[in-house]
């Protein structure tokens, strides 16, 4: 099955979620501790990538406790094998139709993933199945807020955000609200019955000088080539070429540099308890 963003067994970008966890690893562990896990707790990670997170759970259920995490790729599994500790167990499989039993877990956490599958309610529902009665269903997610790139200048950051949408509107033939009902976590998780639902966002905030992680996943993630000549029909010629000069190493006015250079992402953990 293909993923809403063309996701299959095959597609790895593991790399990218490897940066991604170790430029939030505070904000993350911070959300996992939030959840307040205890000993012998059995915990789910549905698409752990590449594997962090999944570890970050299994310590704070441990000893007695277990963590399982599942994932369509093959080889987000193959890296997330290297960053587990032993007795977490991995399954590769579809979120929608996995091996597991029903009403097994305490927690199902699942990070970054529901906006990637064509029915989220559907999938939501899949991961509740598996929840003991009083068992709760943790739904994290990077952006719903626009991501602050370029504080000196909102008004490029709003025309590439733009374009940003554009592109993935023509490329995967979503709509607008495609594109932004992943901000409805709160409403999806009413829509599935759960009950006690909460919601806390965490704050990414790195500002210059970057710190090697940050600068890693900012530079892989963002300036190298994600904008790049994939946003050019999107955008008029004097605003690709200011982008193009913020997002090039060589350039003297690459954004990393600038000792004005501050960046905020978000990260909103959603919880609901099953009844």
């Amino acid at each position: 099955m293909v993923g809403r963003l063309g996701d299959t067994a095959q597609r790895d970008y593991s790399h990218k979620l490897r940066l991604f966890n170790a430029l939030a690893e505070p904000e993350l562990r911070a959300a996992i501790d939030s959840l307040r896990l205890g000993r012998g707790m059995r915990v789910l990670d549905a698409g752990c990538g590449t594997g962090e997170m999944l570890g970050w759970l299994a310590a704070a259920v441990a000893p007695g406790g277990l963590a399982v995490g599942i994932d369509l790729s093959s080889s987000h599994l193959d890296a997330a094998r290297a960053a587990v500790p032993p007795g977490a167990l991995l399954l590769q499989a579809d979120l929608l139709r996995t091996p597991l039993a029903a009403a097994t877990f305490d927690l199902v956490w699942s990070v970054n993933t529901v906006h990637h599958l064509h029915h989220p309610a559907a999938g939501s529902r899949a991961l509740v199945a598996l929840l003991r009665p009083g068992g709760r269903l943790a739904f994290g997610q990077s952006s719903l807020l626009p991501d602050m790139y370029f504080a000196w200048d909102a008004r490029l950051e709003r025309v590439t955000n733009e374009a940003v949408r554009a592109y993935y509107r023509d490329r995967y033939g979503l709509s607008e609200h495609d594109l932004t009902a992943v901000r409805g976590l709160v409403g999806l998780l009413q829509h599935i019955g759960l009950s006690g639902i909460t919601a806390r966002t965490f704050v990414i905030e790195r500002l210059a000088p970057l710190d090697p992680r940050a600068h890693a996943w900012l530079l892989e993630a963002i300036f190298r080539g994600t904008w790049g000549e994939r946003l050019r029909p999107y955008l008029s010629p004097a605003d690709h070429e200011e982008l193009t000069r913020l997002c090039d190493p060589q350039h003297p006015e690459f954004a990393l540099r600038r000792p004005d250079f501050h960046f905020i992402q978000t990260f909103t953990l959603v919880v609901g308890v099953r009844r």
